[in-house]
């Protein structure tokens, strides 16, 4: 018996944008604000994110905004690829626990992530970790490299380490640095020098490697815009293209401070992605992952992340940054 059908072939345009899907990947940050569990850690100070804290930091909360962060997570760059980011760099987690619970949930329990973790010597606990998708990317090395900055006063500013990890991207070696840099908590011209130690510490790191050219992704919150000092002293080697240079606008950005957009959160990346080459990634594009669902929706600060807190009030959102990404294309 013969069943005739008529089937519609997808237009070109269709066609090519399901061909691209195959061999495009996003890679990404996320400042997650405050991710903690609800246990008092006598080493850090993490009293306010307990029970008993100013917050009341409970396991209702701590778990509404584990599922949260993992939705947002599932969903960055998907418009371009068939999979969630294959390198994801996070900040502003308080232990290896909290990155389990993430991955654990239901929103990403299907993705074949694991990560690298280490604690910092951070006064407030928190530290930096970079997710990867095992199918597309293996850590060959991987280290902390201390920030050696002190504050104005002589004393040792206990900031976060500098993330490094070294990796195949398919078939290409990579190095990413995950930051999370000092903050201007007492201002962004007394604090410049330690953002701008940092970035002489990334390339001091870069000396050291063996190659000559090597594939650098320096990801982070970097507490600094794309024209800031410290970023410039990364530009000014030559070796570096910024794409986030261009998504910073009166209008927008990744975070907002008193009605001021910012993009501290930035992805940097090596002019080598910019080459055709068989088994080479090229840039394709860069943006601020900001959906509606991820927004404040009404009121004076409608548009601007949906925040877990606004000091001690409890908001129930996702985080006071909106993630950031960039495009690659392997090259088959």
């Amino acid at each position: 018996m013969y069943f005739g059908f008529c089937y519609n072939y997808p237009s070109l345009e269709k066609q090519d944008s399901l061909y691209h899907h195959k061999n495009r990947y996003s890679i990404a940050f996320y400042n997650l604000e405050n991710f903690f569990d609800t246990k008092n850690d006598p080493h850090s100070l993490d009293d306010d994110f307990t029970p008993d804290g100013d917050r009341e930091w409970n396991e209702s909360k701590y778990n509404n905004k584990a599922h949260k962060i993992a939705r947002a997570i599932s969903e960055i760059g998907m418009e371009d690829s068939d999979v969630p980011p294959v390198l994801l760099g996070i900040a502003e987690v308080e232990n290896k626990q909290v990155i389990q619970t993430l991955l654990n949930t239901k929103e990403l329990q299907g993705v074949d992530y694991n990560f690298v973790h280490f604690d910092s010597p951070d006064e407030r606990g928190i530290d930096t970790a970079l997710i990867y998708h095992s199918k597309h990317f293996t850590v060959l090395d991987a280290e902390t490299i201390p920030l050696l900055v002190d504050n104005t006063n002589g004393e040792r500013d206990y900031t976060r380490d500098i993330l490094y990890v070294h990796g195949r991207l398919h078939t290409e070696e990579v190095h990413v640095f995950v930051n999370h840099w000092p903050s201007r908590r007492t201002g962004d011209v007394d604090t410049s020098y330690k953002r701008i130690k940092a970035a002489e510490t990334i390339l001091h790191k870069l000396e050291t490697l063996e190659e000559d050219n090597p594939n650098c992704i320096i990801m982070g919150d970097f507490n600094d815009d794309p024209n800031s000092e410290s970023i410039q002293t990364l530009m000014e080697t030559g070796r570096f293209i910024n794409p986030m240079k261009k998504l910073l606008s009166p209008f927008s950005g990744s975070a907002n401070y008193r009605g001021e957009w910012s993009l501290f959160d930035q992805v940097i990346l090596s002019h080598t992605f910019l080459d055709f080459g068989v088994g080479t990634h090229s840039f394709i594009k860069a943006e601020v992952f900001a959906p509606k669902f991820l927004q404040e929706w009404k009121g004076k600060y409608k548009g601007n992340p949906f925040r877990t807190y606004a000091g001690e009030k409890y908001l129930g959102g996702y985080s006071d940054h909106f993630p950031v990404y960039v495009v690659l294309e392997e090259n088959l």
